[in-house]
């Protein structure tokens, strides 16, 4: 065994500027001076010695270096040949447009017969060979709540997504996903996203695959629109099937988040296939990425321990009932009508004596500086916020007293039929030190011509 070998253990831990002092102490020292040297510096005389033994056997930058505690062999470590397996294919899944994280690569080499690294252990490969950037600040996979559908065809999920040809042309790609396998359904390319497209995209799928009972979508105009008030055409093409529309909340595309991702999907693998210029070639690649999607690669949101694809998730299930009557009414959204409102009640308002007709209540101005009273909503200085304020209300006005006893503003009382929820505003009469003028007039200065004589 070498001496560098034999130098393990502490003397790794001795930083290079004490080696130095080592390598540099004298040989004729007197007696006792190593030990005086070694009590003073806190180190063992053994790896004085070890470390002086090695600069005169190596050299002294060999002994000044310090030593790697990491052993020769390591047992439980991937072969080379096996690493460069991995990224051989991680870089064809990158040139096809496919994901090549951990999970797929595995896949792909599970298809090929070979026993592929842990998904932890692919990626420390990855990022050693400096192929992926670490993302420290990503959410872990962990955090995520998934939700799927027990059945398939209990719900479809359905949206569009705009592409650039290399022409300068723009197409919508619109695509119809099972939510419990996470499968397309359908696919249309078209010009615009209209009620029109949406019916033939869903036609399709209904031919293919059946009835299902829901179709979820967002809230674009050519889906939905009974957050409106309205029914678009394709809603009512759905109710006449039997088949519920429903949507997601506005601004929360997470809700279709499975078709949602599938556009990120989409998009990756036409953009390892460009040029493209004609929309014949469009569609042809949105085929060929609807088979191979849904029948040959494994998908990380299903079950993963036997890469199991979308079609075969659609498959392994019993499928829902389809619908089996229209829909004659339209399923009404708790927050698209409002609750009926009796304008003429007063909530937590007392007569005042001696005054007929004209009640007194309480009313804590909220984060937002607004009140609500009457069914209707008052905004004041936001200097108010936290502050309870009176109001007194009689048959045709509301006043709106501040802390001092001040009237902030007064605003007409609502008729018991009067739609909508009105909000007045009354910042401009709030307490606090009056705003000053944004234009104070200039003063007049008069100049006298001297007297000539």
């Amino acid at each position: 065994m070498s001496a560098r070998r034999q130098a393990g253990g502490m003397t790794s831990r001795i930083p290079p500027k004490l080696r130095a002092l080592i390598i540099d102490f004298p040989d004729d020292a007197r007696r006792g001076a190593v030990q005086q040297f070694c009590s003073l510096h806190g180190v063992s005389v053994a790896s004085f010695y070890r470390i002086k033994a090695m600069a005169a056997e190596q050299g002294p930058e060999a002994a000044a270096a310090p030593l790697s505690t990491a052993p020769k062999h390591r047992p439980a470590r991937t072969e080379k040949q096996v690493e460069d397996e991995a990224l051989a294919i991680r870089a064809d899944l990158d040139a096809a447009g496919w994901s090549s994280g951990p999970l797929s690569v595995a896949a792909v080499m599970r298809r090929q017969g070979q026993a592929p690294p842990s998904r932890a252990t692919l990626a420390r490969i990855f990022y050693r060979r400096g192929v992926v950037e670490p993302e420290p600040s990503k959410k872990p996979r962990a955090a995520y709540q998934r939700f799927r559908y027990p059945q398939p065809n209990s719900c479809w999920q359905m949206d569009g997504m705009y592409y650039k040809l290399d022409n300068g042309q723009t197409w919508c790609i619109l695509h119809v996903l099972d939510d419990h396998a996470s499968a397309a359904m359908a696919s249309l390319i078209c010009k615009h996203e209209t009620s029109n497209s949406a019916i033939e995209v869903t036609s399709i799928g209904f031919r293919r695959h059946g009835i299902p009972q829901r179709m979820l979508t967002d809230n674009a105009l050519a889906f939905n629109q009974s957050r409106r008030g309205a029914e678009s055409e394709f809603e009512k093409f759905l109710k006449r099937h039997g088949v519920t529309p429903i949507t997601g909340r506005p601004g929360k595309p997470t809700t279709q988040g499975k078709v949602e991702r599938l556009h990120r999907t989409v998009q990756k693998y036409l953009d390892a296939h460009r040029p493209i210029y004609t929309v014949e070639r469009l569609r042809e690649l949105v085929d060929q990425f609807d088979d191979y999607y849904n029948n040959h690669r494994p998908h990380q949101a299903l079950d993963t321990s036997i890469d199991q694809t979308p079609a075969q998730a659609y498959q392994a299930t019993p499928m829902a009932q389809p619908p089996s009557t229209p829909i004659t009414r339209s399923p009404v959204h708790q927050w698209a009508t409002p609750k009926p409102i009796e304008r003429h009640k007063l909530t937590n308002a007392e007569p005042v004596p001696g005054s007929p007709g004209v009640f007194h209540a309480t009313r804590i101005v909220g984060t937002n500086s607004e009140i609500a009273i009457c069914a209707i909503y008052i905004r004041v200085n936001n200097t108010l916020i936290g502050q309870t304020l009176d109001v007194l209300i009689d048959d045709t006005t509301i006043t709106v007293i501040g802390p001092g006893g001040e009237i902030l503003g007064d605003v007409p009382r609502p008729a018991p039929d009067l739609p909508g929820n009105p909000r007045y505003t009354l910042t401009h009469r709030g307490v606090g030190r009056p705003r000053k003028p944004r234009n104070p007039p200039k003063p007049e200065f008069t100049h006298e011509l001297p007297n000539e004589t």
